[in-house]
């Protein structure tokens, strides 16, 4: 075997491990917090404490199966079936699971990919972007800071970003604005 090979083969073995580590010390962690019920989670969320421990079993509980998928899944719904889509009233989006405000209706624009589209998000502080190298390319994923998948971020949108954050409808609810 080449030195090559063998050090290909070590690091995947290492990685595999530290992912299989990761996983056994989530799955304890998800045991540990599921003596939270949906009510108490419920609370925290209007509270908006602690979001990132309410553990996914109770997350299933909260959600629609599609959210669900969505946001701790990262699926993606079909293009021009979101709710959202033609929204054109003034609010804020908020994600659908831990209520946390990320987009505002101002920054909401009709870029014909069937998805909604922002060109800026409502608070830097609740949005993370991450690599994604699914589906054999390099995409920017948009997570919120508890860790719900909201979409994409890609470099085809409007000034004065550039920026076209592409979100799944489900993966929000609209917060009208109050007068």
């Amino acid at each position: 075997m080449g030195a090559k090979r063998f050090f290909s083969t070590l690091s995947f073995t290492f990685i595999t491990a530290l992912l299989l580590s990761c996983g056994v010390a989530s799955d304890q962690d998800d045991h540990k917090n599921s003596q939270i019920s949906a009510a108490e989670a419920r609370d925290m969320i209007a509270r908006g404490e602690a979001l990132d421990t309410i553990p996914k079993p109770i997350w299933r509980q909260l959600l629609t199966p599609e959210q669900y998928h969505i946001l701790w899944e990262e699926g993606t719904e079909k293009p021009f079936t979101g709710q959202l889509l033609n929204n054109k009233e003034e609010g804020v989006y908020v994600t659908a699971g831990c209520r946390l405000p990320v987009f505002h209706s101002r920054h909401k624009y009709e870029s014909g990919t069937g998805w909604p589209s922002f060109w800026n998000v409502f608070d830097h502080n609740n949005v993370i972007l991450r690599d994604d190298w699914s589906w054999g390319m390099k995409r920017i994923e948009v997570v919120s800071k508890c860790g719900e998948h909201l979409g994409h971020v890609f470099d085809d949108g409007p000034k004065p970003t550039g920026l076209r954050y592409c979100i799944n409808s489900l993966a929000l609810d609209f917060v009208p604005a109050t007068e």
